[in-house]
């Protein structure tokens, strides 16, 4: 099998601004800083997700939250689609999209969600994306993008979903050193992390409004225990010791439709 390039072309394709940096924000900072060239997609535009704003003024908002998001991260781009939030649907048309995005950006890895979710946004975003794998490859679909010459890797971010088959993950990522710099890039969309789901998901809760509580406030919110399965990857990867005494870590499980890396490729593909 050909061997990754130096450096890599990493692209995570999100359903919403911020879905990138909440399922991947760390390994996507440690990619970066290994010199590897990362973009984060929107496949919407977040036009629906706030309880008081909507619209045109919504989408310019979270868009600049994006930017500023991927710059604290030291992420090579941004870019935010134009289909409505909450109305994505797994078209031709959109696939077409993603197809065309993977072949500009020149992928050799693709992170998306698992089409098995509770958001029909995340479902589509997935569909799209493994769709797109190996049809990356056919000259005629497409034919005004250059085509890749060898499939990308395919895989999903973690999740705790369990029907019809739970998250299996392949390798996990110890990010407790670049936590912060996670927590600094959802800290950029205050529309969502400090305005959207404390009114939608968390009951209301009031949030500081100075700007350093608010922010510790927030990664209080984001803590959460790991997933037996994540613990588990990390053991194989770090050793058992070592994972006792990681807190923070992001998983992936890697899609059976795109290129199939060995174990050995996968440990050198992934960032330690």
């Amino acid at each position: 099998m050909k061997p990754f390039p130096q450096p890599l072309n990493v692209i995570a394709i999100g359903a919403h601004p911020d879905d990138c940096e909440y399922y991947l924000g760390g390994t996507a900072t440690k990619f970066a800083a290994a010199g590897h060239r990362v973009k984060f997609v929107s496949l919407t535009n977040g036009d629906a997700g706030h309880h008081r704003q909507a619209g045109a003024e919504l989408v310019a908002r979270r868009r600049a939250e994006a930017g500023e998001a991927a710059r604290r991260l030291g992420i090579a781009a941004s870019e935010v689609l134009d289909h409505h939030d909450g109305l994505l649907v797994p078209t031709l048309e959109v696939r077409r999209q993603v197809i065309r995005l993977i072949r500009e950006w020149k992928a050799d890895l693709v992170l998306t969600h698992r089409p098995i979710d509770y958001h029909p946004d995340h479902r589509a975003t997935g569909l799209l994306v493994q769709d797109s794998a190996y049809i990356v490859l056919v000259p005629n679909v497409c034919p005004e993008t250059p085509v890749l010459r060898t499939n990308p890797v395919y895989a999903y971010v973690e999740d705790a979903f369990q029907k019809p088959n739970p998250f299996t993950p392949d390798i996990a990522i110890a990010i407790d050193e670049v936590w912060e710099r996670k927590i600094d890039a959802l800290d950029a969309h205050v529309s969502q992390m400090y305005e959207w789901l404390p009114w939608a998901h968390w009951h209301e809760e009031p949030v500081p409004g100075e700007a350093n509580q608010r922010r510790r406030w927030l990664a209080g919110k984001m803590e959460r225990p790991l997933s037996q399965a994540a613990r588990q990857a990390l053991e194989a990867r770090y050793g058992p010791k070592a994972a006792r005494g990681i807190r923070h870590a992001e998983a992936f499980e890697i899609c059976e439709y795109g290129r199939q890396p060995s174990p050995e490729e996968l440990e050198k593909l992934f960032p330690r």
